[in-house]
């Protein structure tokens, strides 16, 4: 037979060359469909976290910047208590009839004093408002890590799934992906106090 062109397998062969072949199987289905599912909800929990984190730092960034000018303030304010005392130096050792002038100068930087050390206090509330902020707003952030680790971790128990055929491991992923997605929905509740 093999002269005209036609090749067969001996049964046996047969057997073997049927068995080698991959076989989609109902399982290999399920499993594709849910590596696929969770990888689309991995990368969009990965994208929330990001923009969290960019509320975070925009939040510290602020709360630094707030803190940089309570600091200039405090500053100028150390500069005027100092020209109060030279002054208040100077007028004591001054002439009776120069007192006058010197008692105008001292007023002006108690004033100032007074307006400096407000505005100071203002960015040291909004500095610390800003920190607080910034903590509040990072705390989801580590659970939504968490959900995507546990998220990767199911994707990678139903890889084994796929290659061993294994039902225990699918349900394991299961399992895993439902820890993920409930850290995810419990940060959601922390970044709505945020």
């Amino acid at each position: 037979m093999s002269e005209q062109g036609v090749h067969t397998h001996a049964p046996h062969e047969e057997m073997l060359h049927h068995a080698a072949t991959p076989r989609l199987t109902r399982l290999n289905q399920w499993v594709a469909l849910f590596t696929a599912v969770l990888a689309a909800l991995g990368a969009l929990i990965s994208y929330e976290g990001s923009l969290l984190m960019e509320e975070v730092l925009l939040a510290k960034n602020q709360a630094v910047l707030e803190k940089a000018h309570a600091t200039d303030d405090w500053n100028h304010y150390q500069a005027a208590s100092t020209k109060q005392h030279l002054t208040e130096l100077a007028r004591d050792l001054a002439p009776a009839a120069r007192r006058a002038e010197f008692d105008a100068r001292i007023s002006k930087y108690q004033m100032q004093k007074q307006e400096l050390a407000a505005k100071a206090r203002s960015l040291d509330a909004a500095s610390a408002r800003s920190d607080i902020r910034s903590a509040t707003l990072s705390r989801p952030h580590t659970e939504i890590l968490r959900s995507i680790i546990a998220l990767q971790v199911a994707i990678s128990l139903a890889s084994i799934t796929a290659l061993t055929g294994r039902r225990w491991l699918f349900v394991a992923a299961l399992l895993s992906a439902l820890v993920g997605v409930g850290l995810w929905l419990g940060s959601l509740g922390w970044h709505t106090l945020g």
